[in-house]
């Protein structure tokens, strides 16, 4: 697991990649401003207005736990784009890696398994779902756990075992179906567990890490490939040794 990491860290900038970098970053960026700023919109909303709303929808017995609520929320809300940016860098990636999962795949694919059978693209329609299913989710997450963030950092914890999760979850799935039906995918996913939680972790700590996260769709796509094949049973052994690229 961690030579198939290593492996895909080291590919991450050489030549054939950059073009499909640069433009995942780009589009990264894009989503990454346009999320966060309606979120921090959605939050100040809620520390305001939002709070009168929910009392009159639930009753004035929920006045003092919506005023907690709402002062956990005035504070997110202050820290606007960029705390919002951070915490929903997992949710981008997921959108990005469905834009760009197969130039990624087969460039890895091409250098280091010439010899065997290339993958069959996926349907733009269905990575695109997978991508804004786990996207969905991670903001679900990123909710749930916000409020927990204020206490001792449970928030960040769970934040984190939550992303390495659903990363791994998405990245595996979207490399084990340029080869598998979607059904046969999950079950291989769901039969692996263990293994694919542990290496989302890799993932997880790669989109923790500020300004680095932006080109974890490549890393995550990558890396995902190599523990597919692994995990295929035929080279349990080894990665094969890069071959340059024609």
């Amino acid at each position: 697991m961690l030579d198939a990491a290593v492996k895909a860290l080291s590919q991450m900038l050489s030549p054939p990649m950059r073009s499909i970098l640069w433009r995942s970053i780009g589009v990264a960026l894009v989503l990454i401003t346009v999320l966060a700023i309606g979120l921090q919109r959605l939050l100040s909303w809620f520390a305001t207005s939002g709070e009168v709303w929910l009392e009159g929808l639930l009753g004035p017995g929920w006045h003092a736990s919506l005023e907690v609520l709402s002062w956990i929320v005035s504070i997110a809300a202050g820290l606007g784009v960029v705390f919002g940016g951070v915490f929903l860098m997992p949710a981008i990636t997921s959108l990005v890696a469905s834009l760009f999962v197969d130039d990624v795949a087969d460039i890895v694919e091409r250098e280091h398994y010439p010899a065997e059978r290339p993958g069959v693209a996926l349907p733009f329609s269905q990575a695109m779902l997978e991508g804004i299913k786990t996207a969905l989710l991670t903001i679900l997450v990123y909710l749930a756990a916000l409020p927990l963030v204020f206490f001792a950092g449970a928030g960040f914890l769970i934040f984190f075992l939550a992303a390495a999760w659903l990363l791994g979850r998405e990245y595996f799935e979207l490399a084990a179906m340029r080869f598998r039906s979607p059904e046969d995918a999950k079950a291989m996913r769901r039969d692996n567990a263990a293994t694919i939680f542990t290496a989302g972790l890799f993932i997880a700590a790669f989109v923790s890490i500020p300004v680095v996260n932006l080109a974890t769709p490549i890393f995550g796509m990558a890396f995902m490939v190599h523990m597919h094949k692994r995990l295929s049973g035929r080279r349990p052994e080894l990665i094969e040794p890069a071959r340059q690229m024609r």
